[in-house]
């Protein structure tokens, strides 16, 4: 059995036409902006009132704004892998709950993966929205918390069952009439090792929700139900249009990708994943079926979080300029077969969701080769998660921080690719400052740069990945996120791939009582004294040891021989790239002084051209 999501069918914006054609069209303007600035608003309530840094400082979470037909109307994601992530989650959650048992003031939970198109820590709250006693639509936010009572604290990474992974609500009444649900909210608080910051962060939660509440209440009364449906479906019907247009525009063709992940957390095998990208006119099809059947570890991904990744791809290359809404994914079809990796079925595992954060360039790789013009080189490829978990000896309480690292993007056909970006699935999530993360773990930060050389070489030069050494000034857990550090990214046209990521620990005697690694990587290098290559582990750090996270870089886009030379040798200079790296992969020669010998270059590229 296969998923379908937007299905590529009729229009989505077909409404009342006699009231369609007496909006004009500066009114449908006002109305689609001050639906966008209510989820925004929405946004501002939530980074404000949430406990913890993973929402209010890393971005994490998706925001989204419904019609009482369930069409997105309005969006506003800090992950780009929460794009239209909740459009899953509230068709299911509506399915559940039934709309004529749903009142003014209720608000419901649900953190149910195969529903909620996320793990079991993205959890999403909605709530319907009415004006009087008519419902107009509905509000969801999905947001990452820290603790629901799953196995290990932080994070899980070798669960082989969903009921490993935390508590699970399926769409549980956690606010009834305005009032909370102490029953459920108890439950929260009893189920988490840090319940004064989930429950924080459920609050913050309502806050936003209440916030889109009255925005949308504001607009039915300033302007009535008929006008804002109006407008409402013109700008559907706008979305749909200009995203086929977008389609078309693009060339028709089948195109085929397939990269790996480093493991599944349990069994030590590359998992595979395949994508199959088909444009015909105006639809844009996405096929899974040739990935990995879902595995014993929790690398699965729920289908609507695959439906979240083939989004991103769409939307970049089709209306990247315009906010969001349902119209613009109408052209998209995904197919995963049910018990694939990527449309995990009950009971299997989904904690890390890693498949769908690396699978993202997967569905841009493929169509990299249908239009190496429209589309970068890959980046380093995965987001790079390092986190701390323990007490903290003032207060007693449990902490639980994180953050990403920026990765090299991709060189594209005009420009080099950027330094040291979020990965694509997480674009609008931002790292930790250094001060905060050092003061609120026992943490301090030695090493924060540039990675030199890690970008690949190209006409248009791959960006560069960062290095940040973590040293341990107390006991503490720690653990990282990652899933691509035995395979590289990938270059176009000629271009190089960039340098591997890598998590290396510089660790003490005796570590392997302590230190879990998910992976061993030191066959992949030959520098491996006092020190061990790593990509996911999971274990108890004492003081004095150093975790070293070092993000991949992106590929470059090109013949890395037709860079030119002042470039390369700006390069140099900018410390980005080493002189030996100069004359290796570009055929430049730089001498001590940083002066670029052109007789020189001329003659070792034609050297090494013959």
């Amino acid at each position: 059995m296969s998923g379908a999501g937007g299905g590529g069918g009729g229009g989505i914006g077909a409404g009342d036409a006699d009231a369609d054609a007496d909006v004009d069209l500066g009114t449908v303007e006002v109305v689609r902006n001050y639906l966008v600035s209510a989820s925004r608003e929405m946004q501002r309530t939530l980074t404000r009132t949430a406990y913890n840094t993973v929402i209010y400082e890393a971005l994490d979470f998706g925001i989204s704004i419904y019609d009482r037909e369930l069409n997105l109307v309005a969006d506003s994601p800090g992950l780009s892998l929460f794009l239209g992530t909740n459009d899953y989650a509230i068709e299911k959650g509506v399915e559940y709950v039934g709309e004529g048992n749903m009142h003014p003031g209720d608000v419901y939970i649900m953190n149910y993966p195969y529903w909620s198109s996320a793990h079991t820590l993205d959890v999403v709250l909605f709530a319907p929205l009415f004006v009087g006693d008519d419902l107009i639509g509905y509000a969801a936010i999905c947001a990452h918390w820290l603790d629901l009572g799953q196995k290990d604290a932080g994070y899980v990474h070798d669960s082989t069952d969903v009921h490993q992974e935390g508590i699970l609500f399926p769409g549980t009444p956690v606010y009834e009439g305005g009032e909370p649900n102490e029953a459920v909210v108890e439950l929260l608080r009893f189920n988490s090792r840090i319940p004064e910051k989930v429950i924080g962060d459920l609050n913050a939660q309502v806050a936003a929700i209440e916030t889109g509440r009255k925005r949308m209440v504001e607009l039915y009364e300033r302007y009535g139900a008929a006008t804002v449906e109006a407008c409402i479906d013109r700008i559907l019907a706008h979305g749909e249009e200009t995203a086929r247009a977008g389609v078309r525009d693009l060339p028709d063709g089948t195109w085929t990708a397939v990269d790996h992940l480093d493991n599944d957390g349990v069994n030590d095998e590359l998992v595979r994943m395949e994508v199959e990208i088909t444009i015909d006119g105006d639809r844009f099809t996405a096929d899974f079926s040739g990935s990995s059947d879902q595995v014993d570890g929790p690398i699965n991904v729920p289908f609507g979080s695959t439906e979240t990744m083939c989004k991103v791809g769409l939307k970049t290359l089709t209306t990247p300029e315009e906010p969001s809404n349902g119209g613009h994914y109408a052209p998209l079809e995904v197919i995963a077969p049910e018990g694939t990796l990527f449309h995990a079925t009950y009971p299997a595992p989904t904690f890390t969701l890693w498949a769908s954060i690396v699978g993202v360039e997967l569905v841009y790789e493929a169509l990299a080769q249908g239009m190496p013009e429209r589309v970068p080189a890959g980046s380093g490829g995965d987001v790079c998660s390092v986190l701390f978990v323990g007490t903290d000896p003032d207060s007693g309480r449990m902490f639980v921080e994180g953050e990403n690292a920026g990765v090299g993007w991709g060189g594209t056909d005009t420009h080099d690719g950027g330094n040291a970006q979020m990965h694509v699935s997480e674009t609008l999530v931002q790292n930790l400052p250094v001060e905060v993360l050092e003061s609120k773990t026992p943490v301090r930060i030695d090493r924060f740069e540039l990675r030199q050389d890690s970008g690949g070489a190209g006409r248009y030069r791959g960006g560069l990945g960062v290095r940040r050494d973590y040293r341990v000034t107390e006991p503490v857990t720690s653990l990282t996120n990652i899933k691509k550090t035995r395979t590289t990214s990938w270059g176009l046209r000629g271009g190089q791939p960039g340098e591997r990521n890598a998590v290396v620990l510089y660790p003490h005697e005796g570590w392997e009582d302590r230190i879990d690694l998910r992976v061993d990587n030191d066959d992949l290098y030959e520098d491996t004294e006092g020190k061990k290559w790593t990509g996911m582990f999971y274990g108890e750090f004492e003081a004095g040891e150093v975790v070293s996270n070092r993000s991949g870089g992106g590929g470059g886009y090109g013949d890395p021989f037709e860079r030119d030379p002042a470039a390369v040798r700006e390069d140099v200079r900018d410390g980005y790239v080493s002189r030996a790296a100069a004359r290796d992969e570009y055929g430049v020669v730089v001498d001590d002084d940083g002066v670029l010998d052109r007789e020189a270059t001329a003659r070792l590229r034609e050297r090494e051209r013959q």
